[in-house]
């Protein structure tokens, strides 16, 4: 459902109180033949064709290779409830344009909140002023991308009110005071997002989304014996309102007084060099920061990644298989297209254990010689768009998970990260582990939590030595920060094991 910007804006401050009206939209007669789609975008920034000629003659006025106006206008909602009570609800609206210019690998880029004529003229003359000398922009044909919608919407998050969303958080809360008598405390919270983007090129690509995103959250907190542990869990989907509900509530609450339970049982073991065994889904955090930001194309171009010299060379065992994905439906991580105008799709970063492609945005690609990827994101309209992961994961091995576990004598199961810190260049790691379990003799014993476990990346891809056949997403809500940016992701591993780490623990 498509608001006019003005309208939009002038009622999505009133959201919390009902339903909105949605007004007409503009009918007007543009001249290329575009879809009602594009058309209803159109009216909704308030900009017509030749309008958009003007700028792209502005942007490209000093000679520039490429050009593109990045529409978007966002409004975020949050909903929060603590101590028993809905304690927060808030909006934020964000609108305007962002202009950039490429000159070989050099980009001149500004943005502006004013949607009208002056504005945009002036920001992208601005932008332009990267490349020197005159020019002007070729007289192309608008061509309209048309793409499948990977994240369809039932009921949009303009139609639906602070007041439905209060009774999931006070379910939320009802749930996890009432499934443990030790609880004290419970957090929960709701935070949706929608996003309309209008892109267009030099080259003469027009293209519009509309992307939802929602995430669900919940701390639970507990005390025994004045002892005080606690734990959080998340869903979060690019999908409309339909995507709450009080199964998914349930699930939740059940997770979270589980997993804070444990932590009561849990201790620290012995420190040292040791075999790790990753757990499926949430352990694709070493993936994504200690691995995956390496194979990202910038730091390759700029050869500050240690996998510059690997391209097409063997860096892991043959069963490994890494893909970054933009296609999978209502993914968190997902794009219909990329903030670049690129299609979206599966890249295979490492197939059979060689490095097969990086992942590319426009500049990387043209410094390669290749098809960009659709990896060019951007947090919004106030950044450039630069090379970043979607939902990156390794996909199944030719073990059995019991199998692993069964090999390892002497060393540990993660299950659940909390933070870390990587050098991208290096790919030297330290990550924070919430919590996990100790392995003897092949089992699993004493539960275990709060400790290091450090390494590099590289390495660590070359020293994952079995892989199992459970892959799976990680739950919860991603978000990769990068360049000062941040923007949604999933992740996700098979059980692997990885013959050497070093754990941080009793007498570290």
């Amino acid at each position: 459902m498509l608001y006019r910007r003005r309208d939009f804006i002038k009622v999505s401050g009133i959201t919390a109180a009902g339903s909105i009206v949605v007004p007409s939209l503009l009918q007007s007669c543009r001249g290329p033949a575009l879809s009602g789609s594009i058309n209803n975008y159109l009216d909704h920034f308030e900009v017509t064709p030749s309008l958009l000629r003007k700028v792209m003659a502005a942007a490209m006025s000093k000679g520039g290779d490429y050009a593109d106006l990045y529409f978007e206008h966002t409004l975020n909602n949050y909903s929060n409830l603590e101590d028993g009570k809905v304690n927060q609800a808030s909006s934020n609206v964000a609108y305007g344009v962002g202009i950039r210019v490429l000159k070989g690998d050099q980009t001149g880029y500004a943005f502006t909140e004013q949607i009208t004529p002056e504005a945009m003229l002036n920001a992208a003359k601005t932008a332009a002023s990267i490349a020197s000398g005159t020019g002007k922009a070729s007289d192309v044909n608008i061509s309209e991308l048309t793409v499948p919608n990977l994240y369809p919407v039932t009921t949009s998050w303009e139609d639906t009110s602070v007041k439905e969303k209060i009774p999931f958080l006070e379910r939320m809360n009802e749930k996890v005071f009432a499934l443990d008598g030790s609880v004290t405390k419970v957090n929960a919270s709701i935070g949706d997002t929608t996003s309309y983007i209008l892109f267009h090129n030099s080259e003469g690509l027009i293209a519009c989304d509309y992307r939802p995103l929602v995430y669900i959250a919940a701390t639970c907190v507990m005390e025994k014996e004045g002892r005080t542990e606690n734990f959080s869990v998340s869903r979060s989907a690019r999908k409309g309102s339909e995507f709450l509900s009080n199964d998914l509530v349930d699930t939740l609450a059940a997770e979270v007084v589980e997993k804070a339970k444990l932590q009561f049982l849990a201790g620290k073991p012995k420190a040292g060099e040791m075999e790790v065994v990753m757990s499926p889904g949430e352990s694709g955090i070493l993936l994504h920061e200690a691995i995956g930001h390496a194979f990202e194309a910038d730091f390759n171009r700029k050869k500050t990644s240690i996998f510059s010299d690997k391209l097409n060379k063997k860096v892991a065992e043959d069963f490994i298989t890494i893909v970054d994905d933009g296609t999978l439906p209502s993914d968190r991580g997902s794009l219909n297209f990329d903030d670049e105008g690129i299609p979206t799709e599966n890249t295979r970063i490492v197939t059979n254990g060689v490095l097969t492609s990086y992942l590319h945005d426009r500049i990387s690609a043209a410094h390669y010689n290749v098809k960009p990827t659709g990896n060019g994101r951007r947090q919004s309209f106030r950044f450039i768009p630069v090379p970043r992961m979607r939902s990156t994961r390794m996909e199944n091995g030719p073990h059995k998970p019991e199998e692993i576990i069964a090999s390892v004598k002497n060393g540990i199961y993660v299950t659940s990260f909390s933070n870390g810190q990587v050098n991208i260049g290096a790919g030297d790691f330290t990550f924070f582990v919430k919590a996990g379990y100790v392995i003897e003799n092949g089992k699993l014993a004493m539960p275990i939590k709060d400790i290091n476990i450090i390494g590099n990346g590289p390495q660590a891809l070359a020293d994952i030595v079995m892989a199992a056949d459970d892959a799976r997403l990680a739950d919860g809500t991603w978000t990769c920060g990068k360049a000062g940016q941040s923007v949604p992701v999933t992740l996700g591993l098979p059980t692997v094991k990885i013959k050497k780490l070093v754990v941080g623990g009793l007498n570290a």
